[in-house]
């Protein structure tokens, strides 16, 4: 019933439900971070999901049924959510979402550049690197702590669109994600557990963590999936466009981070350049 339902409904639809939780879970973290750590958030985030996945993917079983390439596959993307997950909230830490946001798309027409050398996408590239520039205005000198977290977690946002596309078309889809889930958890078990602890010991700060993970990680995660399983590379690439501007609008409304125009200006023409730009029908 839930494959049929997934069916039914266009890939596009599962890209928005995506693009409005990609930003959500992770903007109600920051209110978290006072009371439970980045990385302790980021720990309860990637448990979260890890557990949910586990009795509805069983990624024991992929493992075991996995050839040796997809294997491999698996745990690079374990690798990259891990890695990515952590970078992206000590990036929330420090900055706007809207600018951690900007910095992750101008990666994707980077990755596109070195796939498909043009004009066309010579130009996106100038026109998001400029809207970034915009945004990030000072803070290469105020924070370039915060900035190195941020195109950190934008080169990882490559890698998890690359190969989250090469789990999807697998066939391994959800039941992969939930196997790089569980390699994600193994890797941040030592890193975040220290300072998740608070919340072990409040029920109402655990309930609002595990809120956040399902959020952050099942939702978006599930949603991309079940989008890029029917979403030419292409296609997917230029809906991207949407989530600089979900990330601007969540952190106004929830973080009460108001852009200024010159920020506004910025994220116009991020979006602009992924919109604009063109993946190579491969890539």
């Amino acid at each position: 019933m839930v494959a049929r339902t997934a069916d039914a409904l266009p890939p596009h639809v599962w890209f928005c439900v995506s693009a409005v939780f990609h930003y959500l879970g992770p903007a109600f973290a920051v209110l978290l971070f006072a009371q439970v750590g980045v990385l302790g958030m980021a720990w309860l985030r990637i448990a979260t999901a890890a557990l949910v996945f586990a009795p509805l993917t069983r990624p024991w079983r992929v493992f075991a049924r996995a050839d040796r390439p997809q294997r491999l596959l698996l745990l690079a993307f374990g690798i990259c959510l891990a890695v990515m997950n952590c970078s992206f909230y000590l990036a929330l830490d420090r900055l706007p979402i809207s600018l951690v946001a900007a910095i992750e798309f101008v990666g994707t027409i980077a990755v596109a550049l070195v796939g498909l050398r043009s004009r066309r996408n010579f130009a996106a590239l100038a026109i998001a690197v400029v809207g970034t520039l915009l945004l990030i205005d000072v803070k290469w000198s105020s924070d370039p702590v915060g900035l190195f977290w941020a195109f950190l977690n934008g080169a990882l946002f490559v890698g998890y669109i690359v190969i989250g596309h090469r789990v999807a078309q697998a066939g391994i889809g959800i039941a992969g994600l939930g196997a790089a889930m569980a390699v994600a958890f193994l890797i941040v078990l030592p890193i975040g557990f220290r300072e998740a602890l608070p919340a072990f010991a409040s029920p109402q700060l655990l309930g609002a963590a595990i809120g956040v993970g399902i959020c952050s990680s099942v939702i978006p995660y599930i949603c991309d999936q079940l989008a890029m399983a029917r979403l030419p590379r292409a296609s997917f690439a230029l809906m991207l466009s949407l989530l600089p501007l979900t990330a601007t609008l969540i952190g106004v409304i929830v973080l009460r981070q108001v852009p200024s125009l010159t920020d506004c200006v910025g994220i116009a023409l991020v979006i602009a350049g992924v919109a604009f730009h063109k993946p190579a029908a491969n890539a």
